[in-house]
Parts: C-alpha cells; sequence; structure tokens
C-alpha cells in the first residue's frame, strides 16, 4: 500500500473535492446575498431602495421583493437547501444588477460601480445550479 493510498483526507477524491467547492461557493454567496439585503434594509433603507429601483424605471415594490429573496435566498444557500433551483432564483436578481450598472462601464471600481461583480457573480450562480449544493448540503437539489 502506498503512502498516499494510506492516507485519507476529506479531499482524497475527485468527487470529495468537487463536493468541498460547492460547499465553499454556496456558503460565500449566500453569506454575500445576506450583506447585500442587510445593505439594502440597514444603510439604504427599504424607502431608499424603491426610490432607487424607480429610478432606474423599474417598479418600486419589486425592491421588496429583491430584499426578499436575496435574505431568502442566502440563508438557503448557507444551508444547503434547493441549492440549484435557489442559485436559478436569484439569477435574475444579478442580470438586474447589471442592467442597473451597465451604464458606468465595465469595472466596479468606475463611479457607481461597472457591471463586473454582477456578472461574475451570476455566472457563479450558474456554476453551483450546474454542480449542486455540495457537502453539508441540507437537501440535494
Amino acid at each position: 500500500m502506498s503512502y498516499t493510498a494510506a492516507r485519507s483526507t476529506p479531499f482524497s477524491s475527485e468527487a470529495s473535492r468537487a463536493d468541498y467547492a460547492a460547499l465553499l461557493l454556496r456558503v460565500t454567496m449566500g453569506i454575500a446575498f445576506l450583506t447585500h439585503a442587510w445593505l439594502k434594509y440597514a444603510v439604504f433603507t427599504p424607502a431608499g431602495t424603491v426610490q432607487y429601483f424607480q429610478s432606474l424605471g423599474l417598479p418600486g415594490p419589486l425592491a421588496y421583493l429583491v430584499m426578499f429573496a436575496e435574505f431568502a435566498g442566502g440563508i438557503a444557500l448557507i444551508l444547503g437547501v434547493w441549492t440549484r433551483w435557489v442559485s436559478l432564483a436569484l439569477s435574475p436578481i444579478l442580470l438586474g444588477a447589471v442592467f442597473a450598472h451597465a451604464g458606468n462601464g465595465y469595472f466596479f471600481m468606475n463611479p457607481n460601480g461597472g457591471w463586473e461583480f454582477p456578472a461574475f457573480w451570476a455566472v457563479a450562480l450558474g456554476v453551483q445550479a450546474l454542480i449542486g449544493g455540495g457537502a453539508f448540503a441540507l437537501k440535494r437539489g
């Protein structure tokens, strides 16, 4: 028996590495969604978020739906509950953010933020939808 065969770690197989990668992506995005929901609630305030949505030509009540989806979706991602479906359901929020920042150029460090970060995050959600919840997901799917 070789040394590498005798040594067993959580990352000893391709499948388990992929499961841990999915876990890392899932939890990181879940935390990011929670912080963005908190930002809209505590810093911008719900009324300010509604006003911003309206300034983009979007219906004001959509702001409440987005705040709820970011909060609930963030929790679901962290817990690993219906990860594929939650990732797909959150994708329109990021595509909307791409739209909201499109006029500011590509780089997110541009004034008012460009569309670089929301586009990358939308792709990451697509990847999460393809690979699933990974390790420690409470409900596969």
